[in-house]
This record gives structure tokens, sequence and C-alpha cells, in this order.
């Protein structure tokens, strides 16, 4: 199978565990062999224990890039988003990278999926019959529709022409009201989840005919002039060659906390004492304190470096608005080499700790406008200092003067902690330099 993942979210639903650089896919709350994993691990996994000769790529956004290699590695290829511009070009950008950086030849057919369903190992085998369906050719576009458990609100509906398994496309809908999605279910509907298949060479040519590109560099240096559409818009409603497989096994939505409590591993994560009178409520706890829980119905408590959320499990589908009006920096973020958690922010300073993997390095580079000092507090490693190398051994300090090129090499698992000191602590002042 060739499988585009579509990795995005501002990271609003799932807060304060989720930020712009840590979306829901990437919170580890769910267990595997008794270790947790997160939705883009436990995906993964899936879908290569369904096929494992499956090619995956993930389509994201640069912000999630760093998470995506800190937690599968260099497993999938990843298709990195300039900026954001809605799920067309993102898809249209990614199957240009499967052709001409990948090799991807035009008669293969290709799955495009969301990141984030909670479902079984019947999906992912539903998802290769739907490329063997792509592949047949006999339509230009094939959509996996699920089949409702209930009327929803949240979801558009595909009608299909009869209730076979497979069976061409009578019509879309938007998202209805109640009443009206009862109308639809008795008309065999199915949710659209955004799950569809289709040729490359059929998609190359759509986008061709949408967009003036030349090829993948080109396409990639002009993405933010492309327009934000779906792909939904752009693409499936205006099709007439169109099938859908009927999917009627276990699927999940996992967009609020109420119904990630429904399906994470454990009823509380980290230090979490709840009382004998507390009935339906969860907790997941990342700070280095203990949370004690009495009396509480059906609750989410969620406490993190950005913040704490304590609700009733139904209303906490409702707290985006509110959300965005909390403005403050992510605290936490995975990198490609281990994570940066933000422990104490000053007038003129701040405090990180930094958690690298053995054999990671970050990238050389420097900072103007801040000088930084490291104190490594476990492990083995190796700095580099405009050129020198030194080894660095729990209990050494080293300070890094602005204008400063430095990096480090993780010997064993390091932990470190930085204090940056400087009037202008800005995430942008970060200048990459080629190793020398």
């Amino acid at each position: 199978m060739n499988i585009i993942l579509l990795s995005g979210g501002s990271g609003k639903r799932l807060w304060p565990l989720s930020n712009d650089v840590r979306s829901k896919q990437f919170i580890k709350l769910f267990k595997e062999n008794d270790n947790y994993e997160s939705m883009v691990q436990r995906v993964y996994r899936q879908i290569t224990s369904v096929d494992s000769e499956a090619k995956i790529t993930i389509a994201t956004s640069k912000s999630q890039a760093s998470a995506i290699k800190n937690q599968l590695g260099e497993r999938a290829s990843i298709c990195v988003e300039p900026c954001r511009r809605d799920t067309f070009p993102a898809i249209v950008l990614a199957a240009v990278y499967l052709h001409d950086e990948l090799g991807i030849e035009e008669n293969e057919a290709v799955v495009v999926c969301p990141v984030d369903p909670y479902v079984e190992n019947t999906y992912y085998e539903a998802v290769k019959e739907l490329q063997r369906l792509a592949q047949q050719g006999n339509v230009n576009l094939t959509l996996m529709g699920i089949e409702p458990t209930y009327p929803s609100e949240k979801y558009g509906y595909i009608i299909p022409q009869n209730e076979n398994v497979v069976s061409k496309v009578k019509e879309f809908k938007e998202k209805p009201d109640v009443e009206t999605a009862k109308k639809y279910l008795d008309k065999a509907a199915l949710w659209n989840a955004g799950i569809f298949a289709f040729k490359l060479g059929y998609l190359l040519k759509k986008a061709h005919e949408l967009i003036a590109f030349e090829d993948y560099k080109d396409l990639f240096n002009k993405y933010d002039t492309l327009t934000k559409i779906s792909f939904d818009y752009a693409v499936v409603e205006k099709e007439n060659s169109i099938q859908v497989l009927r999917y009627s096994g276990d699927w999940k939505d996992v967009g609020t906390w109420n119904m990630m409590s429904e399906v994470m591993a454990d009823k509380t994560k980290g230090k979490v004492i709840l009382d004998e009178t507390c009935e339906n409520t969860n907790v997941v706890n990342e700070l280095n304190i203990p949370i004690l829980c009495m009396g509480c119905k059906d609750m989410i408590v969620a406490a993190s470096g950005d913040g704490i959320l304590i609700s009733d499990k139904e209303r906490s589908g409702y707290m985006k608005p509110y959300v965005e009006r909390i403005e403050t920096d992510a605290m936490y973020a995975e990198k490609s080499w281990g994570t940066y958690t933000v422990i104490d922010v000053q007038p003129g300073s701040m405090t990180v700790k930094i958690s690298m993997k053995p054999g990671e390095h970050m990238s050389y580079h420097m900072h103007n406008y801040r000088e930084e000092v490291w104190t490594v507090v476990s492990g083995k490693g190796k700095a580099m200092v405009d050129g020198m190398e030194q080894i660095l051994r729990t209990g050494d300090v080293i300070t890094l003067a602005a204008g400063c090129k430095h990096t480090v090499e993780a010997i064993t698992a390091l932990d470190m902690i930085e204090v940056q000191l400087g009037e202008e602590l800005d995430v942008g002042d970060k200048i990459k330099f080629p190793i020398e």
C-alpha cells in the first residue's frame, strides 16, 4: 500500500496536553505490551501489521515534523508543509512528493487517511481493500464511508446509490442537524471521514489543472500562495466517477477529552490519587507534583506545564473558544533528538530541561541575542563549540556566548539543564550551519 497520513490540527481540543507543536496524535495515552504509545505510533503499528510492505508518508506541518521523527524515527517518510493551506494543497504536495521524490509511478494507487481515528486492525484491512479497488481503475475516486452508529451533527454524509458494500455515490451532504441526519440514515448514508483512494496520475492531473507548478520543489516554494481549500470541495464533490466502500467496524473520532477518556489505556496517568467516591473520572498528570481527586464524578482533569483543565466530561467538548483566549508559549515539545521542557520563565531568562536520546544530535547553530549555560545532569555527550569538540559528563557546565556556533551529541541518554539569558529570548533567534 501507498498511504498518505494527514497529520494536522491546532492542538486546542485536548489542551493542556496538546498545543501547536504537540497535537493530540502525539500524546501517549494508549498501550501496547504495557508500554505507552501515541496515536501516531499506534496507527503506524496497525498499518504495518496489516501490510508489512506498506509505504507510509505523513503529511504534516513544520512544527510537527520533529515530534514524528522523535516517535517513529526514520520508519516513515515525512512531507512537510511550509504553512497550513487546508487538505487539498496538503494532499497535492504529498502526492507530488511521492511521485517526484519517492519515485511512485502514476499508475499506482494511493490511499489518504487522517492519522487520528481510534480503530481496530479491521479498519486498515478495509483501507487495503480501498487501495485494491482504486488500483482496478473502474472509477476515478474510491471513498471509505463509516457506517453511522447514531444520527451525528459532527460529520458530513455520503449518500450511496444502494446498500451494497461497494456502491456508486449518489450525493454528498454537509453536516446536518439531528433530524436531518435521521433522514440520511434512512437512505443508508455513511459518515464522510476523509478517507479516499485514487491512482496517483489522476490526482497529479487534477493538481496541474488547478495549480500552476512545474515539480515538487516549485510547488513547495510557492505553497504559501495556494488557495486554502479542502480536498472535498476542490475534488471529491466535483467528481462524477466515484464509489464508496462501506465500513461497519469500530471507529472513534477522539477529538475531545470526553471521547479520549473512552479509549485511553488507564483511568489515570502520572502522580494521581482517586478516592473511593470518585466515579467515571479520568486524570492525566504530566507535572511532577501529585493530584488528589475526591468525590469527582464524570470529570476530566489534565495537567501539564501549559496549564490545568478541570471539566465535566460532556462539557469538555466545548473548550476550544476558551482555550483560544489563553496566550502562552508551548512549555513542552518533542524534538527529533529528544524532548524540551520549559521549567521556569523570568524577565531576561528561561530555564529548560533537555533530554536527548543516545546517538542523536542537535543542529549546529547559533543565537544572536542570547547566552546559554548548559549543566549536564546525567549521561555522557559530546559538544562542538565553534569547531572545537569537548566531551560532556555529569556535572559539567559549559557557557555559550551569543554568536557562538554550537551543537551537542548524546553518546548515552543525556539530560541537561539549559539556562537562556538575554533580553530577547525568541524561538526564531536561531541560525543553522553545516557541521564544520
